[in-house]
Order: structure tokens, then C-alpha cells, then sequence
């Protein structure tokens, strides 16, 4: 299984849960903000329905490869361009995360120059890159992948990764149970 089928799997999971417990998928609109997500259109921060799109703009983290001047990590660089979506909720045996995605163009560049920020205090503090794609419900603890590795490491914020969760990023999403409680 790659990665796209992992994400889709998930979310439709994702989507599967919301319908089945009568929970709608709603977010508040901003017209300064627009995105595929959308299902409907409403005033300034009416309450409106969304879902995840798969993206099809043929995005791409060369930007931030160049920038660093480093090979992203091909699982984390097909994740982060495969949804436009609002961040996703999620659970596991050790606890509740949201799974980061890019709601629309804009919030892709605002999430590449957040993971070079990312990845330039690693290298000022002489740490492996990781790059982060969850946040967990424990404060300053982040989910990344371990770009040299492609291993799924849980890291506190400014320190060396501390315990892997998972071979690689289809194991852990395929770990995964959707939640419709943030962390």
C-alpha cells in the first residue's frame, strides 16, 4: 500500500465516522481563505459543511528541497500533496493526534516555510532532520518522519527524537483510528 491509498483509506474512515455519528463536518467560512473543502458557501465565519478533496494541482516540496538543499522524503512529500483538507483527528493505543494537511495553496507554503523553520532549528541544535506532519495531545510533542530513516519518530519539540512509532508512514497511518475529538 503507498501512501495515497493509506490517506484515502483513512480518510474516508474519516468521513465514515462523521456520518455514522451524526457529527457534520462544518468550519467556520472565510471567504479570504478559499478551498476545494468547501461544500458550501456562507457569510464571514458562518458555520459551513467541508470534506477532504483529493488534490489535483501536481503541488510539489521542491521549493523547500531547494531552499534547504535536501531530498525530502518521498513518503512525506506524497502525504502533505495528496488531500487538501482541514487537520484531521485521530487516535492510537497511546493517545490522540491531528494529522496536519494544507487546506488550500496558500496554507501549502505556509506549511513548507514552517518545516524549514523546522528543519533549520534541527540543524543550529546538530540534530537529524525530521520533518513534523502531526501534533499530538501532549503538549511539545510532535509526530515527524525521520528524513534519513523514513521512520515515524515521536519527538519533543528542540530535542532528539526519542521512540519510533513506525517503520514508515503507511504503517502508521494505517495504525490509525479516525476521531472526531481534537486532541
Amino acid at each position: 500500500m503507498d501512501i495515497h491509498s493509506a490517506l484515502q483509506r483513512f480518510v474516508s474512515d474519516y468521513v465514515n465516522l462523521h456520518e455514522t455519528e451524526q457529527q457534520p463536518m462544518v468550519i467556520q467560512f472565510d471567504p479570504q481563505w478559499p478551498s476545494p473543502c468547501y461544500q458550501s458557501f456562507g457569510e464571514q465565519n458562518e458555520w459551513v459543511n467541508w470534506k477532504p478533496v483529493r488534490q489535483d494541482q501536481g503541488l510539489s516540496l521542491s521549493d523547500f528541497e531547494n531552499a534547504l538543499e535536501m531530498k525530502i522524503d518521498p513518503q512525506l512529500a506524497d502525504y502533505f500533496t495528496s488531500f487538501w483538507s482541514d487537520n484531521l483527528n485521530a487516535k492510537t493505543q497511546r493517545g490522540s493526534l491531528q494529522l496536519l494537511m494544507p487546506w488550500n495553496a496558500d496554507d501549502f507554503e505556509r506549511l513548507q516555510q514552517n518545516l524549514i523553520a523546522h528543519v533549520l532549528m534541527k540543524r543550529r541544535l546538530d540534530q537529524k532532520d525530521t520533518l513534523f506532519f502531526a501534533v499530538t495531545d501532549e503538549e511539545d510533542f510532535i509526530i515527524s518522519v525521520d528524513n534519513e530513516s523514513g521512520q515515524v519518530v515521536l519527538e519533543q519539540v528542540g530535542l532528539e527524537p526519542q521512540e519510533v512509532l513506525a517503520d514508515d508512514l503507511v504503517s502508521f497511518l494505517n495504525q490509525l483510528e479516525p476521531s472526531i475529538e481534537a486532541p
